[in-house]
């Protein structure tokens, strides 16, 4: 059993999930996202405003993980750190099964794990390429 799926079955009947500890910014939550990814070596990070061009959400975060285990890995971190951080699940995972693209929907950010040839088949960053693009720098 993963550590995220110990805190869903740990909460009391007071726990409220998904309702914020405190407010903060889209863009603050995507480097929170950013930060967990990076802590598991996810490569490539991205964060794309798409505030003023969807109203899917605010940012995506998009990341590179070179093997399933990897994309496993950055997806349970990104889950753990938004969760101790922000008391917040996301809204749905999609790709966990399949492996080469995991996606995260928190509403107003949504965070995308792709393996190497995922990511340029789909090409996110081309297709939102009105978009402003933060290139996400590890705080070491």
């Amino acid at each position: 059993m993963t550590k995220s799926h110990l805190h869903i079955e740990n909460y009391s009947t007071e726990t409220k999930i998904n309702q914020p500890t405190l407010s903060i910014s889209s863009k603050e939550f995507a480097l929170i996202i950013a930060e967990a990814a990076d802590d598991r070596k996810a490569e490539n990070i991205v964060l794309l405003n798409v505030e003023k061009l969807s109203y899917l959400a605010d940012y995506f975060v998009i990341m590179t993980g070179f093997s399933q285990p990897q994309l496993r890995g950055i997806s349970l971190s990104i889950e753990d750190k938004v969760y101790e951080k922000l008391n917040r699940l996301p809204r749905r995972i999609e790709g966990k099964n399949e492996g080469n693209w995991i996606l995260h929907d928190y509403g107003d950010v949504i965070a995308h794990i792709f393996l190497p040839e995922a990511r340029q088949f789909y090409d996110l960053e081309a297709f939102w390429g009105g978009a402003e693009k933060i290139v996400f720098q590890p705080s070491n």
